[in-house]
Parts: C-alpha cells; structure tokens; sequence
C-alpha cells in the first residue's frame, strides 16, 4: 500500500467520546471510526488488523477439524421463543417486522440456527461427532455501550457448536476446543487467563471463559496463585466464616439519629462493620425480597438470581422502601419484615448483630438468627480480595479482565427444546449433547492494544500487524531515494512481505510519528544515506536506528521471527 494516493488518515488528538486506550488510539490511527453509540465502522488498516487476527482463527479452528460456515443475521423470532430464549434476552435484543406483519430479531446469538442446520445431518450416532463455526455478526441492544470495541451493540463473534452423542464424547469435543483456544490467544501473545464462569443465557453445566488481563477490564477476575484456581467474580464461591463463640444477648432498639449508612453507624456505634447485618430490597421478577448479608460485605446478584432461578433483578426505589419498610431508606431490617428474606450463610453463624429498625432513626443491636424468620439461605455475597481461597485457603488476588473467548458445555437444552434427536446403537432415540465456543475478534484486537501500546501509539505483535514493514521516504523529490523506496516495496511484496510505503509529501517527523503511531514493527527510512547503499532499520519497541545496507533489507526483514 502507498499512502499518496491512498485512504489513510491520522489523528493528532484523542476525540472525546472514548473511554478506553484502545478506543482512543484505534480511531486516532484511523482504523476505526464510531458511528453511532456502540457501532463502528471498520477502516482498511483496521479491517487488515481484523483478517489478520480472524485468519490466525480460522487457520487453528481448522486444525482441529471443525468447519466454516456461515448463517444469516435476519432471524425468525419464533426461533427464539421454541427454544425459550426471547423472554430472556428481552430489550437486548433488536427486534423488526416485515412488510407482512411477521416478526423477525437480529441474530444476538446463534444456537438455534446450527441445530437447525445439525438436524439435516444427525439422523444416527454414526453422524457425530462434528463442530461446525462461523464468523458473524451479532447484535444487542447494549444498555451502556463503552471502552471502544469492548462493549457495542454490533460485532463479529466466531462461534462454534459440536454435537456428540453424550456427556463423555462432548467433554472430549470440549477440550479439543480448549487446546484449540489456548494455541490461538497464545499466538496473540495475549496475558490471558481461564477462569469458571456464569453460563447465563446459553445455560448448560460448565462455563469458561479466557479474559484477557487489563486495567479497564469489566469483569474482576479471581485468582489464586497457590492452587491455579481462577474463576469470574460473579461465581466465586466464598469460604463460610466459622461460627462466632459469644453468649446470646436479647435485642435491644435504640436511637441512631440520621445515621442511616453502615459506615455511619459503625462510627456512631464504633464498631466494625462486620458486627452489623444490611438489608437491602431489591424487586425480583416483579416481586419484592430483603436480601441480608454481613455489613462489610457486597451484595451478588448472580448468586441471588441463581438460588432464586430468577431472570431480573433491580435495587427497589426509594418509595417502594419506604412503603415496605415503614422507614426511609438506610433503616430497613429483617425484624417483622413482611416480605420474603434471603440471608447469606454467614448470618446464621453471627451473634448479637446490629440491622436496621424498620423505624426512621432506630436500630437494633444483639439481634441473632431467632429473631426473624428467612425464606432462603445461601452464599449472596461477593469475595473479597485475600479471602481464603475455597480449594486450598490461600489469600485470592483480584485482577480485571476482558472477555475475548468463552466455552460452554451446554448439554441437550438446545436438543430438548428444539427436537434434535439420533437413534443410538439399540435403536433408541436419544438428545444430541452440545457444546459450544466463541470468540470476539475485534475484543481481541482492542485487548491487543490494550496491552501493547507505549506512548507514542500501537505496538502491534508482527503476526496481526496490519503490514509488517512501513517504508518512510524521506524526500520524495529526490529521484535516487524514490527509485530506491519504490524497488524495495515491489521487493518486499514479491517475497510475500506485506509493506506499506510512506510516500506522501510531507515532513519526516509526520511520517516518523504515523509509523510509531499504527504500530508497525519494522521501519525503513530511505534517505540520504542511499546514496552510500544504506538505510535506516528500526524495530518499533528498540531505541536503535540501524544502518544497513539496501541489498541486505529483504534478508534481515526475513530472518525475523512470523514474518
């Protein structure tokens, strides 16, 4: 590619609208450009950065005898409701009707379509296994698109479905796909982990996923560096505290005026948070609960939802706890609380504890367990950084992640629902099991950036680089040195090099900064210096400028490693 005549473009400063450094340094290199909240277009240099990385996919996805295809994006929504899935994607899913009144969505996912598709195959148990995979776009309605390419409402996402005969032949099908995975975000030199995690609306029994390691990452990844366990915060299971040896007391209502936060009782009080039970009303598939847990700890909705089998879940507005709780808000308690109340596991445990009156300005201290009454016990609260770690008690560390793949062991919910049946060795007919696997190319390509940039812009890995050489000439009036830049882009190219050839009539320094700025590896400066049979050599992460000869430029440029 030469620039003169070329689409090309930089940006000098970073735009307002993005919230992230991937973001921010995507658009100011002209790879993509947002068009509208969460939806992006896709420029040359970032369509090449794209095909790179989907190549690098499809290349290790073939390996491992799975094979392409492709489904449409304009879906029928009765799809969705056979397999029981419209009530639960709701308002993120866009939906249209056509010009006779049929309703259609936007694909936000695709595992109807590919049992659709298992179905003309599998007739026997000789028919599987097989993996099939697509590159296609998927649509959601985000509520709060951001950080650039991490959350939008429009994306590319390669997804792949295997379907065996049971849960022995799918676990192998399963770790194929995770060795597949691991030799692809490995090519990427991407610091990644694999951790356990909510099989949320894809349901099924095992859920991984492999989070890319980054400070703007949405999802906290917990680790432990003792045992390998990894997992993502919504699931992580918390160690139950032992049970506190103290004599019962009986409860006590006394006067807390206008000290309606924890931390505001616990200095009023002076007592550790961990003395006081919170109580918190959230309304739960259009019904109200009091959800308990210890003062020093955070609320998770997952669990709440997963004990609960529920689908939504949302703080209750001021009104609503006031006209529950009889008190304004910071003073509800479970005490002749009349809506049903969840409690954490450590609550029974607890004695003499601090909650809230259901009276403005009041609390009671040394409530215990006998007190109230509860309609479901579980583990409601999220870890916290150093708690034991539940396989082996080694302080956990948190870390942000962002999710560039995920793999699901989704069992027969989809065969169930949607009819795919094969007749086994005693002629009996029996569920396909699936599973299934995705990956987010362009999260990928913003976690690149993410993790390998300095700056002055990108550092793009040789292997996704949009072109692996840029050449700066220097004086394009200078007919030695535009001879000697033009004979070495045709030699690059014709050695399968991928080179971009800066020949626009600009200063040098411009040209310097665009180079460092889209994050080639490799710069060659034609200069002066041409006339003695030399050029300029620089890799982009090294402070060194190499003079080297031009007869040598092809050679030294192919002994570099994934050129």
């Amino acid at each position: 590619m030469k620039l003169k005549n070329s689409f090309f473009y930089t940006l000098r400063e970073d735009v307002k609208d993005e919230d992230s450094i991937s973001g921010k340094l995507l658009v100011r290199s002209g790879m993509i450009k947002k068009t509208s909240s969460g939806i992006y277009m896709y420029l040359p240099l970032g369509l090449k950065v794209l095909s790179n990385i989907e190549n690098i996919i499809r290349e290790e996805m073939n390996n491992s005898g799975a094979l392409e295809l492709l489904m449409p994006n304009l879906l029928p929504e009765e799809i969705y409701i056979s397999s029981g899935r419209r009530d639960n994607f709701g308002k993120d899913m866009f939906s249209l009707k056509d010009r006779y009144d049929r309703h259609y969505v936007l694909g936000p996912t695709h595992e109807e379509l590919f049992v659709e598709a298992a179905k003309m195959k599998i007739k026997s148990y000789k028919d599987m296994p097989f993996n099939i995979y697509q590159f296609g776009l998927k649509y959601r309605d985000e509520p709060r698109p951001r950080y650039g390419l991490i959350r939008v409402r429009e994306f590319c996402m390669k997804d792949a479905y295997s379907f065996d005969v049971d849960d022995d032949a799918c676990d192998k099908s399963y770790q194929i796909m995770k060795d597949t995975y691991k030799r692809i975000f490995d090519r990427f030199n991407l610091d990644y982990k694999i951790v356990l995690a909510s099989s949320g609306a894809m349901g099924g029994s095992l859920s991984e996923e492999f989070q890319a390691v980054t400070e703007i990452g949405e999802d906290t990844l917990v680790i432990c560096d003792n045992c390998g366990y990894a997992s993502n915060l919504e699931v992580s299971p918390c160690v139950p505290i032992k049970e506190i040896k103290e004599s019962l007391k009986s409860k006590e209502l006394i006067h807390t005026p206008n000290v309606g936060t924890i931390e505001d009782l616990a200095n009023y009080l002076k007592t550790d948070k961990s003395k006081f039970v919170k109580t918190l009303i959230y309304k739960i598939d259009d019904k109200f609960y009091a959800c308990l847990l210890p003062g020093n700890r955070d609320l998770n909705e997952f669990k709440v939802k997963k004990l609960l089998g529920a689908k939504e879940m949302t703080l209750a507005d001021s009104e609503d706890v006031e006209r529950i709780t009889k008190a304004i808000v910071g003073f509800a308690g479970p005490v002749n609380l009349e809506i049903p109340i969840i409690i954490d596991e450590d609550i029974v445990k607890m004695k003499n504890f601090v909650v809230g009156a259901n009276k403005t300005d009041y609390h009671y201290i040394n409530v215990n367990i006998s007190d109230f009454k509860y309609d479901y016990i579980g583990d409601i609260k999220n870890t916290l950084p150093n708690d034991p770690c539940f396989k082996c008690h080694h302080p956990l560390s948190f870390k942000k992640g962002i999710e560039v793949g995920n793999i699901f062991k989704l069992g027969t919910k989809y065969s169930e629902s949607l009819d795919l049946k094969y007749l086994d060795q005693n002629n009996e007919l029996k569920h396909v099991v699936m599973g299934c696997y995705g990956i987010g190319p362009g999260r990928i390509m913003a976690a690149i950036v993410e993790q390998f940039h300095d700056d002055k812009g990108i550092v793009w890995p040789i292997n996704v680089a949009p072109f692996k050489v840029g050449i700066v000439l220097i004086d394009n009036k200078d007919e030695k040195q535009v001879e000697i830049a033009n004979k070495l882009y045709t030699e690059l190219q014709a050695n399968n090099i991928e080179v971009l050839l800066d020949d626009r009539d600009l200063r040098a320094g411009v040209k310097f900064n665009d180079m460092d700025l889209i994050g080639l590896p490799i710069r060659i400066v034609v200069g002066k210096k041409c006339n003695e049979g030399l050029v300029e050599f620089k890799m982009r992460l090294e402070d060194e400028n190499l003079n080297i000869k031009i007869t040598d430029v092809v050679k030294t440029i192919k002994n570099i490693k994934n050129i």
